[in-house]
């Protein structure tokens, strides 16, 4: 007979321990918040990179354009 008291007691202690319906809903609705953030974030950083990207190519250009001019600046002023 003690047996099934204490067995109940502890039942009863593992289902006060359980999260509710309303705790497992804040708590999905909490982590869904994050998830959206870091993922604002991710797309953000993906728009960055190609705007980066491309600004790169440009200055490349940009770099060798120079360094064809300073060529032939050098060859007319004769300096190796």
């Amino acid at each position: 007979m003690d047996d099934k008291i204490l067995s109940q007691l502890a039942t009863k202690h593992d289902l006060e321990r359980l999260a509710t319906k309303e705790e497992l809903d804040g708590f999905k609705n909490e982590n869904f918040n994050r998830l959206d953030e870091v993922l604002l974030i991710l797309k953000r950083l993906d728009q960055e990179r190609i705007f980066t990207t491309e600004w790169v190519k440009r200055i490349e250009s940009e770099v060798e354009t120079h360094r064809r001019e300073i060529t032939k600046i050098k060859d007319m002023l004769k300096i190796s």
